[in-house]
């Protein structure tokens, strides 16, 4: 019995020197690993000239987004109407994909006559959620109401139908070229049935979520075993 008592303490002792340490830091990584993914305003440079899509989040082909690129690029040499496409993984804490698109706009472009002929529109990956800032010379072709458009139906309808974002960015690369070269708006895609609001949690959420249910667990196990243990040590001596 005082062999038994002596694998209790010193497991306690063990479990409190190193295995509770271990889970906390586990834990911890977790829930801080998936911020090092966020992308704030501060970390996007000026792209480079011919630069015309940024895509931190890596969701499109290298062939669509070649061919976005030329198209965009075309655009540019034969209006001067610049449109520029960012894609991230996910939004700082406390930032909205709005507040994120007008002062990446601003930053990029100072002062009223930068911003004049020019076009953003940004994505987040995790939410796929849309924005766009525009210029105040784009707007004689390309009116608020079109652009607001390009952003939550041109782009989020293939999203929400089933994350097809080469088709969604294809799709807004089309529509922004033949308004701003002064063709008929082309409309938004038509998407039989659509789902307004996904019902499951993304790759990123079932992650994090697992992880904390495994660390909780393990942190449960290494309290109430040794009190078990204990107790029933307890028992066996009044018996």
């Amino acid at each position: 019995m005082k062999s038994l008592l002596n694998m209790i303490c010193l497991w306690q002792q063990y479990c409190r020197r190193w295995v509770l340490p271990i889970l906390l830091i586990v834990l911890m990584t977790q829930l801080i690993a998936p911020s090092a993914h966020a992308t704030g305003v501060y970390q996007m440079t000026q792209p480079a000239p011919g630069n015309w899509v940024i895509d931190k989040a890596e969701v499109l082909s290298r062939v669509n987004e070649g061919a976005i690129s030329s198209s965009l690029a075309n655009l540019a040499k034969k209006t001067g109407k610049e449109v520029h496409f960012v894609i991230i993984r996910r939004l700082d804490y406390g930032e909205t994909i709005e507040t994120f698109t007008n002062a990446l706009f601003e930053k990029w472009f100072p002062t009223p006559e930068a911003q004049a002929n020019q076009v953003l529109l940004a994505l987040d990956n995790l939410t796929n959620d849309a924005a766009i800032r525009t210029g105040g010379e784009v707007k004689s072709l390309l009116s608020d109401e079109i652009a607001r458009s390009v952003a939550q139906e041109t782009v989020l309808l293939p999203l929400k139908e089933g994350e097809k974002y080469n088709q969604a960015f294809r799709g807004a690369s089309d529509r922004l070229v033949a308004v701003l070269s002064g063709n008929p708006d082309p409309g938004p895609p038509q998407l039989k049935e659509v789902q307004v609001e996904g019902t499951f949690a993304t790759p990123e959420e079932t992650k994090e979520s697992n992880a904390t249910v495994w660390v909780i667990g393990l942190l449960a196990a290494a309290t109430i075993i040794p009190m078990a243990t204990y107790y029933f040590y307890l028992y066996l001596q009044s018996q």
